[in-house]
């Protein structure tokens, strides 16, 4: 890797890592970094390397919301990246991915990924895999909604993104936000076709 690039690599020097799913996080400033936090921890349990990304507003959100400093983060990861390393792997079509999740995503950052607004890693990675028809997954949050942020919603879902608003699913009777938490980080996951073990389902 060239000393000019701003790119973090973290990885697990134990096993090989080339033949595993790929997945794509990102973390914007909105609030509820506990989503994305826990979709890295998810997407480890399911054998899945993580590649991610946090925005500045998302790092202030880090600081605000855990007890995590932005080193502790980017080693649940099995690469982290920074906002302004738009030259990184993940922001071509070629690196092949699952898929993306962003969680939380911020009203800013769904307007741009809306948009092509390739303006950082984050929003350039978002728009590749729209480009290439992969799934894209946006835990946007924010409430209540303008007409402005419905149409971003609108523009995002009619480029093939999933707007996924992390809605509590509570007829499986959490007994803690942690359940709350995990359960809808799990469903994201599975919208990707990442099999989490142990994810709680109606019916089942």
């Amino acid at each position: 890797m060239s000393a000019s690039r701003e790119t973090t690599v973290q990885a697990w020097s134990s096993s090989p890592q080339a033949h595993l799913p790929r997945l794509v996080v990102g973390i914007s400033g909105a609030t509820g970094i506990a989503y994305g936090v826990r979709i890295l921890e998810l997407a480890r349990k399911a054998g899945v390397q993580t590649h991610l990304i946090v925005t500045p507003a998302g790092q202030q959100t880090r600081a605000h919301e855990t007890g995590l400093s932005a080193a502790d983060l980017a080693a649940m990861a099995d690469v982290a990246y920074r906002p302004a390393d738009v030259g990184a792997a993940i922001a071509s079509g070629s690196f092949r991915t699952a898929g993306m999740i962003v969680a939380p995503c911020s009203i800013r950052t769904l307007s741009a990924i809306a948009y092509s607004n390739g303006d950082n890693l984050l929003t350039r990675a978002a728009d590749v895999t729209l480009k290439e028809r992969r799934r894209l997954v946006l835990m946007v949050r924010e409430t209540p909604l303008t007409l402005g942020h419905l149409r971003a919603m609108t523009a995002v879902t009619e480029s093939g993104g999933i707007v996924m608003p992390p809605v509590p699913a509570f007829y499986l009777r959490p007994e803690s936000v942690d359940d709350i938490v995990a359960h809808t980080a799990g469903r994201a996951l599975e919208l990707l076709g990442i099999d989490v073990p142990d994810q709680p389902r109606w019916g089942e």
